[in-house]
């Protein structure tokens, strides 16, 4: 034989053994590490998506608080301009109180007249008194229905212009 042959069966199926648990115990050290830098990267990679997180959620309070602030300093300036209107209207209503007030006044001494040219007239002919009388009522009634129609004329714009210059005033101040 050859000197193969000198070596007993059992040693050449312990070296079998050896060999194979050795290539077995190799691919378990492999596989183990394998693991462990799977685990390693999950790690790293759960510790990224909660940074991200962390750092989304301060992102989207912060952008929260500006659109918070923002939206108050548009209410600010649309109250404050809101404001500024009411208390020009309330002038303005203030203003045409009074001139109708003098309106009513004028109206009054139209009245007035109306009843002197009336005492007066009786002297004269019938005929002249009604036609001079008419005159004077149509005169009367025509300057009393202008007077109003211009008091309500001038109320109205000023409402209008009070009302145009907030709006103007509140979206310059929103467009900032």
């Amino acid at each position: 034989m050859t000197g193969l042959g000198a070596v007993p069966a059992w040693c050449w199926w312990l070296i079998a053994l050896v060999l194979v648990s050795g290539g077995q115990q190799y691919r378990v050290v492999i596989e183990q590490r394998a693991a462990s830098d799977a685990r390693s990267e999950a790690a790293r990679s759960e510790k990224a998506l909660a940074d991200y997180r962390l750092e989304v959620s301060e992102r989207d309070q912060r952008v929260a608080a500006k659109a918070r602030t923002e939206e108050q300093r548009r209410q600010t300036v649309a109250d404050e301009e809101g404001e500024s209107a009411r208390q020009q209207l309330e002038l303005a209503q203030g203003r045409a109180a009074a001139a109708e007030s003098a309106a009513g006044g004028l109206r009054g001494e139209i009245d007035r007249l109306r009843a002197g040219r009336a005492a007066t007239c009786g002297a004269i002919a019938t005929q002249q008194r009604q036609a001079g009388t008419s005159a004077v009522v149509v005169l009367g009634g025509l300057l009393e229905e202008s007077d109003r129609m211009a008091g309500s004329c001038a109320a109205a714009l000023e409402r209008s212009r009070i009302a145009g210059l907030a709006c103007e005033s509140i979206y310059n101040g929103l467009t900032k």
